[in-house]
């Protein structure tokens, strides 16, 4: 597994700033801070296969970890680049990015482009919302983890990742996805006004450290456990994960099935959980 030193320092990017024009005891113009949304078009040898908006920065991790998620690719070692497309200056350019196939590798995009269906899918909707349950145990076995951690430690896991948030800091308008140890010592945070993109850079970043399958790891995400994000977890390996609002019945079924830990509603010390059980002692 990769080291678990804390993450370094990041400032605070993918944002922007608008006029506004603020109501209270006295009205008076000023100038907010914004979280940046712009299109990802991703790639494969030359060929359209997803667009995702997304807040622009750590687009590799992102396209990767999309990538991984979807079965695309299994490892860093299919892939020979993955880099944006057009020149430095010229108008779109970071917003299209093309994985090309490592020498002798087929990829195997006909996963995402089964679901298009004629037109480009959105990574950020959820392309995975297609698959049942039925289909993704088909594709990977349930989690086999022994992995415990303390009830209040993983209660305490949201607020650790609020107090990374840089973006959501300065402007309120995105999603977090954070990687912890079983001590709540944190890998790797990353921030999306998506949260599956949010999740997906986390992934990617696994895949380009090769530390996957994350044995050992807790997810923890600032919006809703949906079946997206449930998935994506069971992908990568993780055995725990914890989000700060509610979980989806077709999320629960599926931790359950795939043997996830589960545990939604986390705040305030407090949390629900809806599968794993075991993995959570007192």
């Amino acid at each position: 597994m990769a080291d678990n030193a804390a993450m370094p320092s990041r400032k605070a990017t993918g944002v922007t700033q608008r006029p506004a024009v603020r109501f209270g005891p006295a009205e008076r113009s000023d100038v907010d801070d914004i979280a940046v949304e712009e299109p990802l078009e991703i790639r494969v040898a030359g060929d359209p296969l997803a667009i995702t908006m997304r807040t622009p920065g750590d687009d590799r991790e992102l396209t990767l970890g999309f990538l991984y998620a979807e079965g695309v690719i299994a490892s860093v070692d299919d892939v020979g680049s993955a880099a944006h497309c057009g020149r430095v200056g010229e108008e779109g350019f970071g917003n299209v990015i093309d994985v090309l196939p490592a020498p002798g590798t087929a990829l195997a995009p006909e996963r995402v482009q089964g679901a298009r269906r004629g037109t480009v899918v959105s990574a950020a909707c959820g392309v995975c919302g297609r698959l049942s349950i039925d289909d993704l145990a088909a594709r990977c076995r349930p989690i086999e983890d022994a992995a415990t951690i303390d009830a209040t430690t993983l209660a305490g896991l949201i607020a650790a990742l609020r107090g990374e948030q840089r973006v959501f800091a300065r402007t309120g308008g995105v999603h977090a996805a954070g990687l912890f140890d079983l001590s709540a010592q944190l890998i790797v945070l990353r921030e999306d006004i998506g949260r599956h993109n949010a999740v997906d850079k986390v992934v990617g970043h696994l895949v380009l450290a090769r530390a996957l399958p994350a044995r050992g790891r807790v997810l923890a995400v600032s919006g809703r456990a949906s079946f997206e994000i449930v998935q994506k977890a069971v992908m990568a390996g993780i055995p725990i994960l914890a989000s700060v609002s509610a979980a989806s019945s077709l999320a629960i079924d599926l931790a359950a099935r795939m043997n996830v830990t589960l545990a939604a509603f986390v705040r305030d010390g407090a949390m629900n959980v809806y599968s794993g059980r075991e993995r959570i002692v007192s």
